[in-house]
């Protein structure tokens, strides 16, 4: 067993430990997302988690979906809800309780996930070779626009009558009004 342990830190690479350190954001974050009692504060650890996950995307060489996770996630999702909870005068009071009834179901199970986890992480034999990592962004914009042109446009039509079709029903029709 010791061998076996020193063998697996002398195959540590610099991706292992990015990897390792992706994960501890991940999962520090989340834990601060549960814990925390200021929900304004729990967003910001819950953008922290999205930013982890988006660089296992990129340790994974999928940089387009990396950026969409980044753009869609943090650049949307993340600030919408911080305008929600800035919006909402009664949620950021600090006089805001929140109780949790189960926290002595939820301390053994997530030790034990953890345990579970870590000794995976330690005792599994990782032999995995990756292939060249390349940019796919050019790869999926190419694709887009000549092999799925025909689904690419019909989605955007269906979008675009989405957004007609939001906007018609959100105006508010007003006694004299012309248009």
């Amino acid at each position: 067993m010791i061998q076996l342990i020193i063998d697996f830190i002398m195959s540590i690479t610099l991706q292992h430990i990015t990897f390792a350190v992706l994960v501890f954001i991940i999962i520090t974050s989340a834990a601060m997302v549960a814990i925390l009692k200021n929900l304004f504060h729990s967003l910001l650890f819950l953008t922290m988690c999205f930013l982890g996950i988006a660089g296992i995307y990129l340790l994974l060489a999928a940089d387009f979906i990396a950026a969409v996770h980044v753009l869609i996630y943090i650049g949307a999702i993340s600030v919408l809800l911080m305008f929600a909870l800035m919006l909402t005068h009664k949620v950021m009071k600090n006089d805001l309780r929140q109780v949790t009834t189960q926290i002595w179901l939820a301390i053994p199970v997530t030790v034990g996930l953890l345990v579970i986890l870590v000794r995976v992480f330690v005792f599994y034999n990782w032999n995995y070779s990756l292939g060249k990592a390349a940019p796919t962004t050019g790869i999926i914009g190419k694709s887009l626009l000549t092999d799925f042109l025909l689904p690419f446009e019909l989605a955007s039509l269906l979008l675009l009558a989405a957004m007609v079709g939001a906007i018609v029903l959100a105006k508010e029709d007003k006694p004299n009004d012309s248009a």
